[in-house]
C-alpha cells in the first residue's frame, strides 16, 4: 500500500517545478503537495490551472527567504524538494545579488526549517553548471566544483550547504544535478523554447558566439523522474547526476526547430558571445541508474513534440514575452 505523505515544494510554478508536481500527483496518488511560490517573472500560475481543483494541492505565495513563512508551511512536511531559484544565466551577470539571495539565503531558510521539525528528506535540485565546462570526457558527482557564472556559483554554493547540513547535523539531504532540461512549460527566456516562439513569429534567432558550445538535452519529464527516484530512494549524503545523454551544438539545435517549422535558416543571427560561456557540458550518469533510473524520452521525439506544445500554446508564452531579455543582433 502506498504511504501517505505531505511533500513541501518549493518554486513549484517554474518550468521544473510544475511538470514535477504534475508527475509526482499522478504517480503518488496518496500524496499531498504543498508548493510555495513567489510568482516572480518565471512563476506562472498558469502552469497549473489543470490541478487546481485537486484536493491534495494546495499553493501558498511567498518568497523561501521569509523564515516564518518557511516555517509555518514546513511542520508536518514529510519532504522537501527545493526547485525555487533564479537560474537564467544572462540575468545572473546583469545581477548577481538576486541569485545569492535565492539560491543561498533561501536554501539555507528551508534547511533550517526541515531541521527544526524533522523533515524526513530534503532534496536539492540543482544543475550539471556547478563543474563548469569540460573539453573531454564526462564529469563524475565527485568531480570538482568549477562555476564559471553567478547563477552557477549560487547554485553550488546552495548544494555545499544542503549537503553540509547531512555532514553536520545528519539531515537526509540529497542533491540532484541535471542537464539542460526542454518540454512544456518552459519560459521563453531560455535557448529552445526562445528559438521556437521568435521562429514562429519570424523574428531573429540569437545565437551566441560561434554557436558550436555544446550542451547535453534531457527532457524535463525524464529529470521529474530521476528527482523522484532520488527522493524515494537516495541515500542521504549523496549527488545524482542526471544526464539525457543527448549532446548538441546550439546550431544543431537551432537548425533541428527550424526545419520543425519549415522556417529559413536566414533567421539565425550571430551575437556576440557572452561573458564566461562555457564551452561544453557533460556529465556521467551511471550513480542515478543504478537508482532504476534512465531517461525515456527520445531527443528527436521529445523535441518534435515540444515544438508542437509551443506552436499549438500560444497564448501561454505571447504574455511573456516582456519579460524576455534579448542581445542585440550582431
Amino acid at each position: 500500500m502506498e504511504k501517505e505523505e505531505t511533500v513541501l515544494v518549493t518554486g513549484g510554478l517554474g518550468f521544473i517545478g510544475s511538470n514535477f508536481i504534475r508527475h509526482y500527483l499522478a504517480a503518488s496518488t496518496e500524496s499531498r503537495i504543498i508548493n510555495i511560490d513567489k510568482i516572480t517573472y518565471a512563476g506562472n500560475p498558469n502552469n497549473l490551472n489543470d490541478i487546481k481543483g485537486d484536493p491534495r494541492y494546495v499553493f501558498v505565495k511567498g518568497d523561501i527567504c521569509d523564515k516564518s513563512l518557511v516555517e509555518k508551511w514546513m511542520k508536518g512536511c514529510d519532504a522537501v524538494l527545493n526547485f525555487a531559484a533564479e537560474t537564467h544565466v544572462d540575468r545572473s551577470i546583469i545581477d548577481a545579488g538576486s541569485f545569492v539571495q535565492t539560491d543561498v539565503l533561501g536554501t539555507y531558510r528551508l534547511l533550517e526549517a526541515a531541521r527544526k521539525y524533522g523533515v524526513s528528506k530534503y532534496v536539492q535540485i540543482s544543475t550539471d553548471e556547478v563543474y563548469g565546462s569540460i573539453v573531454k570526457g564526462s564529469f563524475t558527482e565527485e568531480s570538482n566544483l568549477s562555476p564559471s557564472s553567478p547563477y552557477s556559483a549560487s547554485k553550488a554554493g546552495g548544494d555545499l550547504l544542503a549537503l553540509a547540513y547531512w555532514k553536520t547535523y545528519g539531515m537526509h539531504v540529497s542533491v540532484t544535478r541535471s542537464s539542460n532540461n526542454y518540454g512544456p512549460y518552459q519560459h521563453p527566456e531560455k535557448l529552445i523554447p526562445r528559438f521556437i516562439t521568435n521562429a514562429i513569429q519570424d523574428k531573429p534567432l540569437p545565437l551566441y558566439g560561434d554557436g558550436r558550445n555544446v550542451r547535453d538535452w534531457l527532457h524535463v519529464l525524464d529529470n521529474c523522474r530521476a528527482i523522484k527516484a532520488v527522493k524515494d530512494y537516495g541515500k542521504p549524503g549523496e549527488t545524482y547526476n542526471a544526464g539525457g545523454g543527448n549532446e548538441r551544438i546550439n546550431l544543431e539545435i537551432t537548425r533541428i526547430i527550424l526545419k520543425e517549422l519549415g522556417k529559413p535558416e536566414s533567421l539565425i543571427k550571430y551575437v556576440d558571445d557572452r561573458p564566461g560561456h562555457d564551452r561544453r557540458y557533460s556529465i556521467d550518469s551511471a550513480k542515478i541508474r543504478s537508482l532504476g533510473w534512465k531517461p525515456s524520452v527520445g531527443f528527436e521525439t521529445g523535441m518534435k513534440e515540444t515544438v508542437r506544445w509551443y506552436a499549438l500554446n500560444e497564448k501561454w508564452w505571447k504574455p511573456l514575452l516582456s519579460s524576455v531579455p534579448g542581445p542585440p543582433a550582431r
